[in-house]
């Protein structure tokens, strides 16, 4: 993962439209997995892991004359937009539970049907109640790593850690996950 250079990213800040324009096409994959990882490939309350991406750049450059370097990597700046874009649109999705249909298909539907739908969603549903249970930073680092699929070093510049440090805060997260899920409930996920 390429992360913006700072001079870029002053540059940016500053209006050069240049700068804005390879600082965006930097974060927008990064914004497409991260929304991935957390919604999913199906979308909530209408609106895809894409349009939450979509939602992410428009906010990051929005602020982007706003962001001033406090010694903090700017990909921070760019998860702290992010995380909350994505906690808006699942409030939105638990709003909005409603799945609208323009013409009925002449031909099966070839997704998942409502049982694997209700299976998956109890299972995700399980997930979240246990990484709900480990702190913020465990369930974070999880997601960039496993979800995101960062290294740690990417992760250690995000979140202001050492590669060390994430690899053994993500260990550390795992044996929890382990004890709280228990035997049983390894054997489902696994």
């Amino acid at each position: 993962m390429e992360v913006p250079d700072p001079a870029v990213v002053r540059r940016a800040a500053a209006g050069d439209p240049a700068a804005v324009t390879q600082v965006l096409a930097l974060i927008r994959p990064i914004a497409v997995r991260y929304s991935l990882a957390r919604l999913g490939h199906i979308g909530v309350g209408g609106a895809t892991a894409e349009d939450v991406a979509q939602e992410v750049c428009l906010a990051v450059l929005r602020a982007l004359p706003r962001f001033t370097d406090q010694g903090r990597p700017f990909l921070a700046f760019v998860y702290g937009i992010a995380a909350r874009k994505v906690a808006d649109a699942g409030r939105a999705a638990q709003r909005d539970r409603a799945d609208s249909v323009a013409d009925v298909p002449d031909a099966p539907d070839p997704a998942p049907g409502p049982e694997m739908r209700a299976l998956t969603a109890d299972l995700n549903a399980r997930l979240a109640g246990l990484l709900a249970q480990l702190p913020a930073t465990h369930r974070e680092i999880l997601v960039l790593r496993l979800a995101v699929g960062m290294t740690a070093e990417e992760v250690g510049t995000v979140l202001g850690m050492t590669a060390g440090a994430v690899r053994l805060t993500q260990h550390r997260a795992l044996t929890r996950l382990r004890t709280l899920a228990g035997d049983a409930f390894t054997e489902v996920i696994l």
